[in-house]
């Protein structure tokens, strides 16, 4: 019979006691308490929101037990761990840089930075061939990222609601993928780059569209949508599905750009009637009902930060990494970020694979949707478009992101040495580590080098000339 050890609960609770010091120290800086606002500070110092869903049991710990002291807003070493021990993993890997990206706060200076030179762009057009859309602003410019680890980042306008249009075909193709399988959905449609306009009247040799980020391709991937369900409850699906993609953050439908696409989608009637001619869809599928589902799809609203998220659980193999959440298979993720990648951009896309070589869906609403897979996802918002129909503001911004960091596909990670890489901690915060480390032992402060060795610092750095700090306190007596 399985014996569990008495000691294992006790040891367990150790271990947390232990990193609730670690993280108390690492936060207070050789202070007795902690103020609230400087813990929340310091989270976002990481890129941790204090809203994240992961966190919301300690937050609303922390300022209950703020509540009932009488302390006036201040943790000492108890309260503080009574407050984490809930999260007490995440924090840690947080306040000890073990996320994606260590530096975030140097990360997302640099990203503002590019935020601000793309703003500067003008020119451009709104799209007009849909009425609702042709009244955006042009003025709008927003971009947000979220990290695998659930770091977030916003700038400019991200918390106004903009339809997702064509970002929304590689989503609901993961989804079909999800729950119907690869084999079964390439019956229907394609893996190849057309090499036409997104709109065109055009099969493969095959007899089906060439891919899913094409109007044909995503008009007959939605028809595949729970086949045996009403037109309600197909879309309450593909919603829930996207509901949980983005966190719970964000997700509305803007009625008005689906009653202007059904008035003026001439072209995706006629796109219709020509798949339902060539056959193209599933047995017994209505084919007005498909219709109007990539119109009510097309026309589902997000923010920057929502579409960050989703975009995030693409580059986190489908896992949301601000609910912790399985939404979509590994294998589906991996099948949409291939065709975002060759795909992606409409007429640009060869361009965008060459030059940026990320996975990406634009959408004649503005939008930009990135992907760097295994780091993070990005949304941009810029409603004038190129003559290709991309968003001209987001396009600058992923040629020059990718020019300054080493995420193209193809970037060499260890010799790329004109490139900057966010996963690795910079050599600035090494050497301020051994500095701080080799002062406090020449200042003999032991709670100093107590809290480092809490902190799971290497005690055994070197500077320049080799000295390590038992030399300097062993020299300085």
């Amino acid at each position: 019979p399985l014996s569990l050890s008495p000691n294992s609960d006790s040891s367990e609770s150790s271990m947390l006691s232990r990193l609730g010091d670690l993280l108390f120290y690492t936060v207070a800086e050789g202070q007795e308490r902690i103020p609230i606002h400087k813990f929340t500070n310091a989270l976002k110092a990481t890129g941790l929101q204090t809203t994240d869903p992961r966190l919301r049991d300690c937050m609303s710990q922390m300022h209950r037990m703020v509540q009932e002291s009488s302390s006036g807003g201040l943790l000492d070493r108890e309260l503080f761990q009574k407050c984490v021990s809930g999260n007490i993993v995440l924090l840690t890997q947080a306040f000890r840089k073990k996320f994606v990206i260590p530096d975030f706060e140097e990360f997302t200076g640099h990203v503002d930075r590019i935020f601000e030179d793309a703003k500067e762009l003008t020119g451009g057009k709104v799209a007009a061939y849909i009425p609702h859309l042709a009244k955006s602003n042009p003025d709008l410019w927003g971009v947000s990222l979220c990290t695998v680890d659930g770091q977030r980042h916003s700038v400019g306008h991200t918390k106004i609601p903009f339809c997702l249009q064509s970002c929304v075909k590689p989503l609901t193709y993961a989804i079909s993928v999800s729950t119907l399988g690869t084999d079964y959905v390439h019956k229907f449609v394609g893996k190849e780059p057309s090499g036409l306009r997104y709109n065109k009247l055009s099969l493969n040799e095959e007899g089906i569209p060439h891919n899913p980020m094409v109007n044909a391709g995503a008009i007959v991937v939605s028809s595949l949508i729970k086949m045996d369900c009403n037109k309600a409850e197909k879309f309450d699906f593909v919603l829930q599905y996207l509901n949980k993609m983005a966190g719970n953050e964000y997700m509305g439908f803007s009625n008005a750009t689906f009653q202007s696409e059904k008035e003026t989608g001439d072209r995706n009637y006629a796109i219709g009637y020509y798949l339902k001619e060539k056959k193209c869809f599933p047995k017994g599928v209505d084919m007005m009902a498909a219709l109007d589902l990539y119109f009510q799809l097309c026309s589902v609203e997000v923010t920057c930060e929502s579409g960050s998220v989703i975009a995030a659980t693409l580059a986190n193999g489908g896992i949301c990494p601000i609910t912790g959440e399985s939404v979509l298979s590994a294998e589906a993720v991996r099948n949409t970020l291939s065709l975002m990648h060759s795909c992606g951009m409409y007429d640009f896309s060869g361009q965008f694979a060459f030059h940026v070589g990320l996975p990406a869906k634009s959408a004649v609403s503005g939008a930009i949707l990135l992907v760097v897979p295994n780091v993070m996802g990005m949304m941009c918002l810029s409603p004038p478009l190129d003559k290709l129909g991309n968003s001209q503001r987001g396009i600058s911004f992923c040629q020059k992101l990718v020019s300054l960091f080493n995420f193209h596909n193809y970037d060499n990670l260890r010799h790329c040495a004109r490139k900057l890489d966010p996963r690795r901690e910079g050599g600035e915060v090494r050497n301020k580590t051994v500095v701080n480390l080799l002062f406090a032992a020449y200042s003999g402060d032991v709670s100093a080098l107590r809290r480092f060795a809490l902190s799971a610092m290497d005690m055994e750095q070197k500077d320049y000339d080799s000295r390590t700090a038992l030399h300097v306190a062993a020299a300085e007596g």
